[in-house]
C-alpha cells in the first residue's frame, strides 16, 4: 500500500495565530508522531513568522485517516481550525492537518 505524503504550509493572519502555534504545537507533533502509522512528523517554522512549513509521512492512507480523525477532534485541531493551510497530498485523496 503506498505511503501518504503531506507538505505545505500553515500560515498564521497574525501574531495572536501565531501564539496559538506556538502554545500548541509541541503536543500536537508529540501525539502525531507517537500515533501509529507515523513515519515523520515535521512542523518548523519559516523564515516568515507567521509561516510553518508542514512535513507528515505516514505508512499508508488508513494510518493518515486515523490521524485526520483524532486531530479533528483534537485541542489543536479546534485552537487552529481558523488558521489557514496549503497543503498537498499525495498517496490520500483527502486533506491534512
Amino acid at each position: 500500500m503506498p505511503a501518504v505524503h503531506l507538505r505545505g504550509q500553515l500560515i498564521c493572519r497574525d501574531s495572536n495565530e501565531a501564539a496559538l502555534v506556538v502554545r500548541h504545537l509541541p503536543r500536537h507533533v508529540a501525539l502525531t508522531r507517537a500515533e501509529a502509522g507515523c513515519v515523520s512528523f515535521r512542523v518548523e517554522p519559516s523564515a516568515d513568522p507567521l509561516v510553518w512549513e508542514v512535513e507528515e509521512l505516514f505508512s499508508d492512507p488508513e494510518a493518515f485517516a486515523v490521524h485526520q480523525e483524532r486531530v479533528a477532534g483534537s485541542e489543536w485541531g479546534r485552537v487552529t481550525a481558523a488558521i489557514e493551510r496549503r497543503y498537498t497530498v499525495e498517496g490520500a485523496s483527502f486533506g491534512g492537518t
